[in-house]
Parts: C-alpha cells; structure tokens; sequence
C-alpha cells in the first residue's frame, strides 16, 4: 500500500534533504526510523521537493510503499488505527528537528512528486537592524543594507511566467530549466521582508539565486530590467549573488483532485519545453 507522509523539519542541521553516506540527512532519518518501527530494510520514501543544506520545510510531503502487514503490526492490539499508530511512534523515534504532522493512506495514482501541481517557497530577510532577532537568526536573514519593497515587486514581476530560468539554476547535465513562476511577490510582516515564490517546479538553487537577483534592485544597484535581462542571457552571471540557505522555508505543496492526480504524474513526467503552452489550469492557493 502507498502512504502519503506530511512533514516539517527545521534544516538547520541537516545536510539538504537527500541521503547521503556518513551524513545526517531528512531522508536518511525518515527512512531508518521507518524500517526500526516497521521492522523492515531498504525502506525508500518519494519526496516533493528536495531541500538543500540549510533550507527549511513547513509542508514538505512525501510517500512510501509498503507492505500492509507490517503497516497492521505496528497498531498492534491498541486503539489507534495502523495510520495514528505510525505517527505517534514515527514523532517518538526521530529528533525533535523533524515532525511529521500527519500519515494517510494516498489517493489511488498519488506520486508526492510527479502529482504535485505546485511548491511554494517563502525567503525571509531582515533589513534593518531593529529587526535582527537572534532567536530567528536560522530562518531570517540579516541584511546590511535596506531594500526598497515596491522595487523587490517590480523586478520579481518581470520573471514570472513559462521561461528558461538557466540563469537562476545549477546546470544539471540531462535536466531542463524551463519551469513556469506562478508567483513571485515579496511583502512585510511585521517588519521582516518575505518573498513568496510559487512554481510549478524548482530546479537546484533556483530560489535563492531569484531572490539574490531581485535584491540587487531592491538596494537600487541595478534597475527593475537588470533582472529580465539577466533571465534572458540564460547564463548566470557572477554579480549574481544566490542567497544564504537558512533564509528560506518551503511552506506548502499544490495537488489536483484525486480524480486527476493520476493524470498530473504522466504530464509532470514529460520534459518541458518553451513551446509547451503555459498551464493557465493550474489552481490557485
């Protein structure tokens, strides 16, 4: 059986989301206290999304198969169902840097990563020293120099759309850029700078390098076209600076109905290209 997993970490000492030998990872840690509870090896979870070294998760999601047996066993004679029992005992085996808020048997053809629709992403900065709390220093980012919120939003906005975003990702041999930017948009709360980034997928180290593009005309070092125009060259330039790690938090994953996730895999798994038409089907949050 296939079991859908929410879950949040704070990434602060993990090293990015995938399993690595010798290091302490998300997935490494999710996957070794499912096979102690359910007794088993070789246990392999679906992710969403990735996260890097230092990247946070509120709404992360992934999903594991199963045998149903073991699954059963882990209920035991007590009250709670096989899905109540394995959270409960899932919350008491991983560190207290990892919960996982809720377990559920998935939807028929739900795939946590091909199904998904959306990510979103939040990047938190503090720009002005009145706001450098050290009790969040691993989720907010301490910025030296103040940034102008309407030229954060005029530069974001130009980037949003069905584009190439070579110039904001890692190249990865074999993999595409192409990626439609449903939202980028930054506002305030309660003084703390907060870009809100949503796409129907992310490349490596796309978020960060956006925001370090856009924060380059909110500091008034280049104009609201330097950020088009970079995108356009479709070659990252060294004056882009990708931003700190700890800054951002994925917030929350998009789904269709169940009806359609089935449907949303095979078209996630089919390579995208400038000419695909841009997804103007793609639910709002």
């Amino acid at each position: 059986m296939r079991l859908r997993l929410d879950l949040a970490y704070d990434g602060t000492d993990f090293r990015g989301w995938a399993k690595q030998p010798g290091l302490r990872t998300v997935q490494g840690e999710l996957e070794a206290a499912l096979d102690t509870i359910l007794r088993t090896t070789g246990t392999s979870v679906t992710v969403a999304g990735r996260t890097d070294t230092g990247v946070h998760a509120r709404g992360q999601v992934v999903h594991v198969d199963l045998d149903e047996e073991a699954l059963v066993r882990v209920a035991g004679h007590g009250r709670r169902t096989p899905t109540e029992a394995l959270l409960r005992r899932l919350n008491g085996v991983v560190d207290a840097d990892l919960r996982i808020h809720r377990v559920a048997e998935a939807a028929p053809g739900f795939d946590a990563r091909f199904s998904a629709t959306w990510r979103r992403y939040a990047y938190r900065i503090a720009d002005n020293e009145t706001m450098f709390d050290p009790l969040r220093r691993s989720h907010v980012v301490a910025w030296q120099w103040p940034l102008d919120l309407d030229a954060l939003n005029e530069a974001s906005s130009l980037l949003v759309g069905l584009r190439d975003f070579a110039a904001f990702c890692k190249q990865r041999e074999g993999r595409t850029t192409i990626r439609t930017l449903l939202d980028f948009r930054w506002t305030r709360d309660d003084g703390i700078l907060v870009a809100d980034v949503r796409a129907d997928a992310f490349c490596h180290s796309m978020v960060r390098s956006l925001v370090g593009c856009v924060t380059a005309v909110g500091q008034g070092r280049e104009d609201a076209q330097w950020a088009a125009r970079v995108m356009a060259g479709r070659v990252r330039p060294p004056d882009v600076y990708v931003a700190p790690a700890h800054g951002l938090t994925l917030e929350e994953v998009g789904y269709p109905s169940d009806a359609e996730l089935g449907v949303q895999a095979g078209l996630a798994r089919a390579r995208r290209s400038l000419d695909t038409p841009d997804p103007g089907q793609v639910p709002p949050r």
